[in-house]
Formats: structure tokens, sequence, C-alpha cells
């Protein structure tokens, strides 16, 4: 649900926030640790993306998922806010007393017992090869390959379908809108992520952009000709170019940047970019 603050000043006319009543104050200490900011740098010091730096101190909360324990019901004890990530998450307890975080799917309920591989029919939360679920189910979690670190799916409100199967492979529709082959032994959770209203809200003011470690950014239009290809000229004056371009003079809009010849045989059509 969407939280509207009252109007002080002009900065909190379109202010909005998500109600973070269901979730727990406490913070699981065992399963938080310290990371080290690099605002955008790389190894040698330099910056290597722009605009960003700063932003409110913030821990890491670890992530676990249930195929790790397979066959092991875990009860939903607490819901949690994570500040690196737009999703929610969910406290779970093992039956030998471990406790672990999952990234929450919306619909799930405290005191809601989920599994890995249950025996009996899907539901919320539990976790599954993509071989076992069938057509039509809003997934998220999904694994790239068999026990890949990497993940689709894991902000808030994002989801896959399972579309098809066919030849040990299944064919999702990802957020983007992508259509991609995954091989049926890779596992992914039932339901889609958490914190649905997360995309309707209005930050309001720049102090809030620049808690979240975004810096400002400046038009290329705003510079002078040495610092950008859209520079220079007197007043306002179109770029002068054919295409819009980056700081180094590259394409910027519509020129393709994928280079993972590897990976095209598991698309099977490519996402729409949204402009």
């Amino acid at each position: 649900m969407i939280k509207l603050k009252k109007r002080i000043t002009s900065g909190y006319i379109t202010e909005s926030f998500t109600d973070r009543a269901h979730l727990s104050k406490s913070v699981q200490k065992s399963l938080v640790k310290r990371v080290k900011k690099h605002s955008g740098r790389d190894c040698t010091g330099k910056l290597s993306v722009r605009h960003r730096g700063g932003g409110a101190k913030k821990k890491y909360r670890i992530i676990s998922t249930l195929d790790q324990f397979p066959g092991v019901e875990a009860k939903v004890l607490e819901f949690h806010y994570d500040p690196n990530r737009t999703a929610h998450l969910a406290l779970i307890g093992l039956i030998d007393g471990r406790k672990r975080y999952i990234i929450a799917p919306d619909g799930l309920k405290v005191g809601d017992v989920i599994q890995s591989d249950p025996k009996r029919n899907l539901h919320i939360g539990d976790r599954s090869q993509l071989k076992n679920i069938i057509v039509g189910t809003q997934i998220h979690d999904i694994e790239v390959y068999p026990k890949s670190p990497s993940r689709f799916a894991r902000s808030a409100g994002s989801y896959a379908t399972v579309l098809a199967h066919d030849n040990n492979y299944a064919l999702l529709k990802l957020p983007s809108g992508e259509l991609r082959k995954v091989h049926e032994n890779c596992y992914a959770s039932i339901g889609q992520v958490s914190n649905v209203e997360q995309k309707n809200i209005q930050l309001g003011k720049a102090g809030r952009v620049r808690h979240l470690g975004i810096r400002p950014t400046v038009r290329g239009k705003a510079m002078h000709p040495a610092a950008h290809p859209h520079g220079g000229g007197e007043g306002v004056n179109p770029i002068g170019l054919k295409y819009p371009k980056t700081p180094w003079g590259k394409v910027a809009i519509g020129k393709k940047t994928r280079r993972n010849k590897k990976t095209d045989k598991f698309i099977v059509r490519r996402r729409v970019k949204k402009r």
C-alpha cells in the first residue's frame, strides 16, 4: 500500500512511501554484514560508473534460497525491510533452529510453511526445478543455469511466466518481455516478488535520491564542446548530430551492446526497449 505524506514544504507535494506496518523493525544480526562502498569506482580508484556516490549507511543482508535445504520444511517467522533492494525479505526458521533470509513473494504470510522440492502441490514460496512447474505459473528468483549464482526476476513486483517445456528446456517470458530458454534442472521460486507497489513510489525531492546513493546528472547540452559532443552553441540549440552520443562519442540510443554470443541460442525473442 502507498502512503502519502502531509504537505509541509513544496518538496513534499508528490512524495510517497510504501507502508511498512507489516514489517518487523528487528534485524537478524547473524545474517547481516558490512560491505565497503566503492561509489562507482574500479579497482584503480577511477570512476567507471558515473553518478554514484554518498548515500545512507546500510548493511548487507545475506540472502539464501530454499534449494540449499532440499526436502526441509521452513516456517515463515517475520518480514523484514532490506535497504539494498526493492523487494522485502522473509525470515524463515528451519527445523534444526537455523534462520535464513529469502526474497519474499507476494501473498506469503507469517506462519506459512514452505519447502524445496515438496511432494505436495507447489504453493507460493515453494522452490522447485522448472521441470516440475506447470505451464502458466508465475515464478521468480530463477537460476540462469543449474547451480548458477546469477538469477532472474528478483526486484520488487517482478516475475517470469512458464510458457512451454521442450527438449530439456523451459521457455520463459522474462520481466523485460524477452523469451528465453532455461534448462529444466534450474531452480525457481513460485509467485511474484513482494512490494508490488514499489513502481508507484514518488521520491518527491532531490534529497531522497541522494540518500539512495545517486549523484546529480548534468545534461550534455549544458556542457562546453570539449566535455561532451552535445555541448557548445549559443542558447537553446539542437545537438547538431544525427544520433545522440555519449560523452565518449559512441551512439547512445538504438545501438545493440550485447556481445555474449555463447548464449544467443537460448534467446527466442529479444526484449523491446522502452524509450
